[in-house]
């Protein structure tokens, strides 16, 4: 639910302190969620540079079951996270925002309470890319990255975006 972001800035890197201390976090907590937005088609593509032309990792977008947001609140609870206000706390029901500082990073979680389809990827849980590309416009906003564009062209050709270098490759 972040903000557009800078085209100015697609081609520059992601501050990879950031990166490894946000992927810390969630993997701790990647027992109990489904992975969404940036961080799902990271895990979707294979290794790569990270720059902000690929996926958007200003935050961690994730999704956890209903029946274990309780279990999730009392982990944030225990690893120092705290909830934030958000501009979308006043509409929806189904929403949080989590955050917390980690040498000197700021770890944004935006919390989605509902069930979502999932595919698992390596030890996390990703949402189901139709699903997830359906998403942007909606509750994700970075909808023209390589991975999102990618991912509709391969899904229309009917094929599954997960592992694909296309996640992660410039257009020429």
């Amino acid at each position: 639910m972040g903000d557009p972001r800078n085209p100015k800035r697609a081609d520059e890197p992601w501050n990879l302190d950031r990166i490894r201390i946000a992927e810390t976090e969630l993997r701790a907590l990647a027992p109990l969620v489904t992975l969404s937005g940036g961080w799902a088609w990271h895990f979707m593509a294979p290794p790569h540079e990270e720059l902000k032309i690929f996926h958007d990792h200003k935050d961690v977008d994730l999704f956890v079951e209903p029946e274990r947001f309780p279990e999730l609140v009392q982990l944030l609870t225990d690893r120092g996270f705290h909830r934030i206000w958000s501009r979308f706390d006043a509409t929806s029901t189904h929403f949080y925002r989590y955050a917390k500082y980690v040498q000197e990073a700021k770890v944004i979680l935006d919390v989605f309470v509902r069930h979502v389809p999932w595919v698992q990827v390596g030890d996390v849980r990703v949402v189901e890319p139709a699903t997830l590309l359906t998403f942007y416009g909606d509750i994700h906003s970075t909808d023209d990255c390589v991975s999102v564009l990618a991912a509709r062209q391969l899904l229309t050709r009917g094929v599954s975006p997960i592992g694909r270098p296309e996640l992660v490759t410039r257009a020429r």
